[in-house]
């Protein structure tokens, strides 16, 4: 009886901040593209995607973002670190991402690297290391009036994970995404500096030929921007938002919100 009622409690426990979805399909997987047991692609065979923003350091596209997505009509959404939600200096700009509708999700709250980048099923974080973290990533945006049962995609930090990532994630009652690969879009951080370094124009272009050259298109993708990026960058390609957004309208392309595009 003891062991019982400890084993109750533990649940209660859990599951005051982390509500399973009870309308959410046990296995999202066979409809919509995984990686690793998280979503990363929407229903192929509509001419439905997604636009989403990462944030952590650094917002300064953030006004620039909010208008252009005002001004074409679109919902983007937006998954920030705890650090970004506590940061004071971006309070204005989450709140009136809030107060336009746009989806508000969670990307960990200390940017954390959860494996190991050349050994991908090595770990770098233990369960508790984890979920003390992501937990603390929803009180800051709960803070917003976030609740989690309206924030049940979770973005990683660095989008990178394992399988270990997503079997915790969703033990939490959440749904682990990622961007679809295939574009250069997530580079758009680059500085000069590095080796890596890719231009707004090639970012951009690349998109396009993707676009071309999939039998798919770009159907179900969800492509991922940064809201902000170090200073060292100037060819900032939140920039091109405006010209991006007319494009994927002018070829048929519905712009959701990321949990409008993966509900089954």
């Amino acid at each position: 009886m003891k062991h019982l009622i400890f084993y109750i409690l533990i649940c209660y426990t859990t599951s005051i901040h982390f509500e399973t979805q009870a309308n959410y399909v046990r296995n999202p997987c066979v409809r919509f593209s995984c990686d690793h047991g998280a979503l990363v692609r929407g229903d192929i065979s509509e001419k439905k995607m997604s636009i989403v923003f990462t944030g952590g350091d650094f917002a300064d596209g953030g006004e620039h973002i909010l208008n252009i997505l005002k001004d074409q009509e679109v919902k983007g959404s937006f998954f920030f670190t705890g650090d970004f939600y506590r940061n004071p200096g971006f309070k204005s700009i989450i709140l009136k991402l809030y107060e336009d509708g746009h989806y508000l999700g969670a990307h960990s709250d200390k940017h954390l690297l959860y494996c190991d980048w050349n050994k991908r099923d090595k770990l770098l974080v233990n369960k508790e290391e984890f979920v003390i973290d992501l937990k603390n990533n929803y009180k800051e945006m709960e803070k917003y009036g976030i609740e989690t049962r309206d924030a049940h995609f979770f973005l990683p930090p660095f989008e990178w994970y394992n399988d270990s990532i997503s079997k915790w994630t969703s033990e939490l009652g959440l749904q682990l995404i990622n961007y679809t690969s295939g574009t250069k879009s997530n580079a758009d951080y680059t500085t000069p500096d590095m080796n890596q370094y890719i231009s707004s124009e090639e970012i951009y272009q690349s998109i396009v030929k993707y676009e071309a050259e999939n039998p798919y298109g770009l159907n179900g993708f969800i492509l991922l921007i940064h809201i902000g990026t170090a200073p060292e960058r100037v060819d900032k390609f939140y920039n091109r938002l405006d010209e991006l957004l007319l494009w994927l309208k002018s070829n048929h392309y519905e712009l959701k919100r990321v949990d409008e595009l993966l509900n089954p």
